[in-house]
């Protein structure tokens, strides 16, 4: 039966369980993952990272979701039973929040991936799933799941993976594949310094996603195999990928629109310049990353807000936002914002002036200040007057962060206003 036929799409995903790897430490982010997750990392204006591929599920008709936490977890859990509790216990749907909790053995930390997973088989196998489709839960793009796991099915495949094309300079940032024609699996390199690249596109490699499709058995018997295993890192990328493709029918699924057929948007917004870059994209006429996307929405919690107001109109002292995008809550008093991105309940002050910054929810800019190319991470207060943005080696001595592209990182410990909220 062809996977285009959306019944039997729909039976695959139904009896699907998704896993979400939500532990991740994001260290590359700095500041901004102190004191949250980097799947809770607030994203495009509203959103938090964890939020697409939870909307992906939905959206593709997976209902059944386990979420593996781990790393300063409590933003997020917060976020997860705010806004996903509308799913159905009684028609067998759910988000469920799996925490580490020394299921297997006297350890209160996941050691990897594929042990995060493994620590966690008598919860799958209760949930009695055909086919376990595990996600990263750090990435930014929007994918019907549903077709891939099809192609998992008709291809008659024990292991997919999801992959996107790289340019061949990033290699060593991924996990690499060499597939044959039909999209078997024949080679796997783990970040190489000299990676094999596309045949007939030398200047590209195909990259893991971090998304993966197993059987229900094989999975559970890789698992306990490498759980066995005493020297594994007990990763799905570094441990079980290599050790399954000489021996199994391992598939690669390309990651590409499907009305294009041209690679697919994706994003791993995994240091601050990559963070930074990632949501002025958003700010585009028209973006990679459509938000506005009715037959692909993005679920989301947001607490009820007013719209965002914009007051004064005098020549010297005029609320205005341009080529911006500015989230309910905000308000713009008296002062100027150019290419940048506000999120929930951001209020900038009079004679301010804010150019290509990403401001994340409850941050004021006092009176006067000037701003640039910067991250301002939830709840700062900057003071009146202040200057960032503009001079490198300044803001390092005022205890700022700054990146080698230039990008300045502000959080409330930089500015000796303590830890007062969740983040």
């Amino acid at each position: 039966m062809s996977a285009s036929n959306p019944r039997f799409v729909s039976r695959l995903t139904r009896n699907t369980l998704a896993l979400i790897l939500a532990g991740g430490r994001g260290s590359r982010l700095k500041h901004l993952t102190a004191w949250r997750s980097k799947p809770a990392v607030p994203f495009g204006g509203k959103f938090r990272i964890v939020d697409f591929p939870l909307s992906n599920c939905i959206n593709s008709g997976i209902r059944r979701i386990g979420v593996l936490t781990q790393y300063k977890a409590h933003s997020l859990i917060l976020h997860i039973q705010k806004g996903w509790g509308f799913l159905r216990g009684e028609f067998g749907e759910f988000v469920e929040l799996w925490p580490a909790q020394q299921r297997v053995a006297e350890t209160s930390w996941y050691a990897g991936t594929a042990d995060a997973v493994f620590q966690n088989l008598d919860i799958i196998r209760n949930h009695n799933p055909d086919y376990v489709l595990i996600l990263a839960g750090d990435h930014v793009y929007k994918m019907d799941y549903g077709a891939m796991i099809a192609q998992h099915v008709e291809s008659g495949a024990d292991m997919t993976v999801g992959c996107v094309e790289v340019e061949r300079e990033r290699a060593l940032e991924f996990g690499i594949m060499t597939a044959e024609a039909d999209g078997r699996v024949i080679g796997f390199q783990e970040k190489p310094d000299v990676p094999d690249t596309i045949p007939g596109q030398p200047d590209r490699c195909l990259a893991s996603m971090g998304i993966y499709v197993f059987n229900r058995g094989f999975l559970f018997e890789q698992l306990i195999k490498d759980a066995d295993t005493k020297d594994s890192s007990h990763d799905f990328g570094k441990d079980i990928i290599p050790g399954v493709i000489a021996r199994y029918r391992v598939m690669v699924h390309r990651f590409r629109d499907p009305r294009s057929g041209e690679q697919a948007y994706w994003r791993d917004v995994g240091t601050l310049d990559a963070f930074w870059e990632a949501n002025l994209e958003l700010i585009g006429v028209t973006p990679p990353l459509n938000l506005y996307d009715r037959d692909w929405p993005i679920w989301t919690y947001q607490e009820q807000l007013p719209p965002a107001k914009f007051v004064f109109d005098d020549d010297d002292r005029r609320g205005m936002a341009v080529d911006s995008m500015v989230s309910g809550g905000c308000v713009i008093s008296g002062s100027t914002v150019r290419h940048s991105l506000l999120f929930s309940n951001v209020r900038v002050n009079s004679y301010a002036y804010v150019q290509d910054s990403v401001f994340l929810p409850d941050v004021e800019i006092g009176r006067s200040c000037r701003i640039r190319n910067t991250i301002i991470d939830r709840f700062c207060s900057i003071p009146e007057g202040s200057v960032i943005g503009f001079d490198a080696a300044a803001d390092r001595r005022a205890g700022y962060f700054v990146t080698e592209r230039g990008i300045t990182l502000v959080s409330p410990e930089m500015l000796g206003q303590g830890i007062n909220q969740i983040r």
